[in-house]
């Protein structure tokens, strides 16, 4: 630190590492309703007068250890952050008969859970207040949004599962075919294969995801040290609940009827969500917004490339500034 610099000014200069929980953040135990038990973290913000309040929310079998880097930016600069697992997945318990499979009862087990978190965390946390999401914490944002759960100020979704990729069939024909296999077997029993080798990430996984092999390495240094982050394959259970979720983001007026500022990241190279859904909730969002990639970006878009990640996080603050400016006494 030069003469000239304060203490804030030299950490926000500081390097981000991306395997430690940063300094400023803590990390506590939220109740839902039911009493289940959900980790999240929190920074506190800088400054007297914080630029508002952002809650993220990742994706399936995902957990907040992986998004670190992006938490910490927003904390830096000025934001208040929070984030939180998923009930079932990451350090928030299993669902399933396994300590592997992602299951759920029904999405909107989790939508009312965020429901609940958000009207806790908004008494608390000064404004604007953002919601910040990605893939299936994006749909889930989504479908609050529609209800009518939540009431933000802006959301942020890094490609969201608006819709999944797959097989180039009618929705209707797609969800028939995963009900039958809830019905044919368990329904929490994994729906696909997983890595021939217990915990660790399947080989080809890295090219769904990101072209950084730094930042995907990160993710398993947090499953070594943190065991109880291992998730592997969904259940036919949440596969059938996905289907049936995904119907109701189709249904006439649903998207029409937000009026919250909405901006998208999607990227044409996605091989895990449906990029053409995406695009279409664009044109049926009254005040929503996208920043499209091609094929320089996979999936986990604020995990990418340098530049591409840039990039985006360039695109959302920009976004916030101008449709959830800084409050102003």
């Amino acid at each position: 630190m030069n003469e000239n610099q304060t203490n804030d000014e030299a950490a926000i200069q500081e390097p981000i590492d991306r395997r430690a929980i940063p300094a400023g953040a803590v990390e506590t135990i939220w109740e839902a309703v039911d009493g289940h038990r959900v980790r999240r973290i929190d920074w506190p913000g800088r400054g007297a007068q914080p630029r508002g309040s952002i809650l993220f929310f990742p994706g399936r079998g995902d957990n907040y250890e992986k998004y670190l880097e992006s938490l910490e930016e927003w904390h830096r600069a000025g934001w208040r952050v929070t984030a939180a697992d998923w009930r079932g997945q990451a350090g928030s318990g299993r669902l399933g008969k396994d300590e592997v499979t992602g299951h759920i009862d029904d999405f909107a087990t989790w939508i009312d859970d965020l429901a609940h978190f958000w009207r806790a965390w908004k008494a608390q946390a000064p404004g604007p207040h953002v919601l910040a999401a990605h893939s299936m914490g994006g749909h889930l944002a989504m479908r609050a949004l529609v209800e009518a759960k939540i009431t933000p100020d802006a959301v942020v979704l890094s490609a969201p599962m608006l819709g999944m990729a797959g097989p180039p069939l009618p929705l209707s024909i797609l969800h028939a075919v995963a009900s039958m296999m809830t019905v044919v077997g368990d329904p929490t029993r994994q729906a696909w294969k997983w890595s021939e080798k217990p915990g660790a990430l399947p080989e080809g996984r890295a090219n769904l995801l990101t072209h950084d092999p730094d930042r995907y390495a990160d993710e398993q240094w947090w499953r070594d040290h943190r065991p109880e982050l291992v998730m592997g394959p969904a259940s036919w259970g949440w596969v059938e609940r996905a289907y049936a979720s995904w119907k109701e983001l189709e249904a006439p007026g649903a998207l029409e009827n937000v009026a919250t500022p909405v901006l998208i990241l999607s990227t044409k190279g996605d091989k895990l969500v449906s990029h053409a859904a995406n695009v279409r909730a664009i044109e049926r969002l009254p005040r929503g917004e996208m920043l499209e990639f091609g094929d320089e970006a996979h999936h986990e878009i604020l995990r990418e490339t340098d530049a591409e990640r840039g990039k985006a996080m360039a695109a959302i603050a920009e976004f916030l500034d101008r449709v959830a400016p800084r409050q102003t006494d």
